[in-house]
């Protein structure tokens, strides 16, 4: 059937087209770009990789590859989920994130409002400089610090030895972890996370807390009714995020500092996966927990965004 040609009236309504969209093009092309950077890193660092999600449906041989590895169905997801130990990681990661969400997660909100309260601006910066550094040392060497500081002639064992307590091994003690895993993160992120929260209060009208002043209002008063409403927005936002990564936790921290005494408390998902997957190379059953995670995680931010977007509005998409 050979090829039909166009009306006149419509070929020069398709050029025309055509030749505006070609110049749009021109014009954007540095944009374009640098669109084309961060694309080209997401698509070869996090899209090609889901490729390996395939070994979580195999019997995977690193010899045979993805393409040639037998496949085994769903039997590792019904190792893991039959496994005794899958409630044990599963809870101490609900556990840890739910202190991040009670202690964690209000810690840079307060510190901002009451930065935002200090009227001397020599003295807010450098509080500000102070809380931003420990957001700067890897995770390392905030480990190595709790080590030290927690280690049974630290600094810490140190001081409740002059008040007449007995040293502890702190980081050998399983009801001891969660406090301390998570009180690093309030001081590694509390600081650096304040930003995004003193930006949105920066936005506020002024004309706002001055009228509030006239009618009487005092500190408190415009912290109830003007601030907190005018970071509403933002902190759900962040809170949303937050709720999609309940089942992903800092896991090198956790890796650096646990131990056997500890497993109890501070084993989680992820470093339950580093050592079947990487240490004991079970790559197909680490995969298929990778799976599980990443699936409940994915409900999670699903049934939060509905909640939100019923209750005042908010949501993510």
């Amino acid at each position: 059937m050979g090829h039909q040609k166009l009306p006149p009236q419509q070929a020069a309504v398709r050029r025309s087209k055509w030749t505006s969209t070609r110049k749009k093009l021109s014009k954007s092309k540095f944009l374009y770009t640098m669109f084309a950077l961060p694309f080209i890193y997401f698509l070869i660092f996090h899209y090609a990789p889901m490729v390996g999600n395939l070994m979580a449906f195999q019997e995977y041989s690193i010899m045979k590859g993805f393409f040639a590895s037998p496949w085994a169905g769903t039997k590792y997801f019904q190792q893991f989920l039959t496994d005794p130990y899958f409630w044990k990681v599963v809870r101490n990661t609900l556990m840890i994130n739910l202190y991040s969400l009670i202690f964690y997660f209000p810690a840079p909100i307060i510190f901002a409002i009451l930065m935002n309260e200090l009227r001397g601006q020599l003295f807010k910066r450098a509080i500000q400089t102070v809380t931003y550094v420990p957001h700067f040392l890897s995770t390392v060497v905030v480990a190595g610090m709790l080590v030290n500081f927690l280690s049974t002639t630290g600094l810490v064992n140190q001081i409740t030895h002059m008040f007449g307590f007995e040293a502890k091994t702190f980081m050998s003690l399983p009801e001891w972890f969660r406090t301390i895993f998570v009180g690093s993160e309030i001081w590694q992120g509390m600081g650096w996370n304040s930003i995004i929260y003193l930006a949105a209060l920066a936005s506020i009208d002024p004309q706002l807390y001055e009228a509030a002043t006239i009618d009487g209002a005092n500190r408190w008063h415009k912290i109830r009714h003007i601030t907190l409403p005018g970071i509403t927005t933002v902190a759900t936002i962040l809170f949303l995020l937050t709720i999609g990564h309940m089942l992903s936790v800092g896991f090198e921290k956790i890796i650096l500092l646990y131990s056997g005494p500890t497993y109890e408390t501070a084993d989680v998902i992820q470093s339950f996966v580093y050592r079947r997957g990487l240490i004991d190379a079970d790559f197909s059953f680490a995969a298929a927990v990778g799976i599980f995670q990443s699936v409940l995680s994915l409900v999670l931010i699903l049934s939060a965004n509905s909640i939100s977007k019923k209750i005042n509005g908010t949501r993510l998409f």
